[in-house]
């Protein structure tokens, strides 16, 4: 479609978005009235919520409005997962110039409505509003079936702390888009679209996790949660992780060890967990350290002693990964 925002009109563009979208039989009541109506077996709704701010969190000269889409429905998906829920729904709030392009906001759409369907769920609503910069807010919604939330403050000392998924791989891309590179593709893309491993959240809650988290603000920042939350320290084993040749190649060019990208650096969305020792994890967890008794060492170790480099990410700091 051709045109601006400004041009089409809010009714215009959101007829626009909404025809691009799939729906699930979890969807009741869709796009287009008061509110949609989602269907919630379980009777207990896990919601998550989150805000992409153009140039703090996105750049359209790095990343396309499909990829942006695709990133902002799995960030907020991935909380769903590592609650142990299954994704059921998505509502878009949607901020942009009215000299904006329509294409943008419609592939952004096409993004959050494909990411929705890898996790299962679709988008069932939201909002659009005039802006000088685009931002993005989205809350996800997601379904228990039957299952307790896994949250982060049930880890015990002797659990295992084991993470499937990427980690670093977010961080490594955003250095080579940092220094006006787009190669290797596939850390620049693990950048503009995570692939968080959504069904694994569910399959973790039945294995009996005792915490869970995705791994948002970093590896150690997002078990520090966990350790604070129960009360526990943790220590890692950096010989346990394993970091790709194409990583180590990155960090030799641009000057990085690797490990700190796969420690520190957010956004690739994995899925770490505690678990009680004698659980037979299924080949894609990768147990790389274990739950101690707290001390008065830092909550979160790295080979027994404290990770002093600095990283992870806070959003009133100006720590990035």
């Amino acid at each position: 479609m051709k045109g601006t925002v400004g041009e089409l009109g809010e009714f215009g563009l959101i007829r626009e978005l909404t025809s691009r979208l799939t729906t699930t039989p979890a969807v009741r009541v869709g796009p287009g009235d008061d509110a949609a109506v989602v269907a919630a077996p379980d009777r207990r709704v896990v919601a998550s919520t989150d805000i992409l701010v153009e140039g703090r969190h996105f750049r359209r000269d790095w990343s396309t409005a499909y990829d942006v889409g695709r990133k902002a429905a799995a960030q907020n998906l991935a909380d769903i997962a590592a609650m142990g829920a299954v994704p059921t729904a998505l509502l878009l709030g949607l901020v942009v110039p009215a000299e904006l392009p329509v294409t943008w906001p419609s592939e952004l759409m096409d993004g959050l409505r494909d990411e929705c369907q890898v996790a299962g769920a679709a988008v069932v609503g939201g909002d659009v509003v005039r802006g000088d910069s685009i931002m993005v807010s989205i809350t996800a919604l997601g379904d228990l079936r039957n299952q307790e939330p896994v949250t982060r403050a049930g880890a015990q000392p002797g659990d295992l702390v084991a993470v499937t998924g990427w980690l670093g791989w977010s961080a490594a891309g955003y250095a080579v888009l940092s220094r006006g590179f787009r190669s290797p593709r596939a850390f620049v893309e693990a950048h503009r679209r995570p692939e968080p491993p959504y069904h694994a959240g569910p399959a973790a809650a039945g294995l009996g996790a005792t915490a869970m988290c995705d791994v948002s603000d970093g590896l150690i920042a997002d078990l520090g949660h966990i350790a604070e939350a129960s009360k526990v320290r943790i220590d890692i084993r950096s010989q346990a992780i394993d970091i790709p040749s194409q990583m180590n190649d990155i960090g030799q060019a641009v000057g990085v060890d690797p490990m700190q990208w796969v420690l520190t650096g957010g956004e690739d969305h994995a899925i770490v967990a505690t678990f009680p020792p004698d659980v037979k994890l299924p080949a894609r967890w990768k147990v790389i350290g274990e739950v101690l008794n707290p001390s008065a060492l830092p909550q979160v170790t790295v080979d027994g002693a404290p990770w002093t480099s600095k990283g992870g990410w806070d959003h009133f700091g100006d720590v990035e990964s």
